[in-house]
C-alpha cells in the first residue's frame, strides 16, 4: 500500500492552500456557491454543487 501525504490549509474564510506530493493549489470560494482551483501543475478546475438531481459539476481546463 503507498504511503500518501494531503494537507488542507484554511488560509482565509473561503480560501484553502492544498498540499499534496506532487503539487500544491489554492481553492477560492465553496459554501453555496461555485468554487474554482488553481494548481501547480497548470490544472485548473471550476466545480458547483448543484440543487436537485444535477448532483455535483466539475469542469477542467490544463494551460500550456
Amino acid at each position: 500500500m503507498p504511503i500518501t501525504f494531503r494537507k488542507s490549509i484554511r488560509i482565509f474564510p473561503g480560501v484553502r492552500l492544498n498540499i499534496n506530493r506532487r503539487s500544491w493549489s489554492i481553492t477560492l470560494g465553496g459554501g453555496s456557491g461555485p468554487r474554482h482551483t488553481i494548481s501547480s501543475t497548470g490544472r485548473r478546475t471550476t466545480s458547483m454543487d448543484l440543487p436537485g438531481p444535477f448532483g455535483y459539476r466539475s469542469t477542467r481546463r490544463r494551460n500550456r
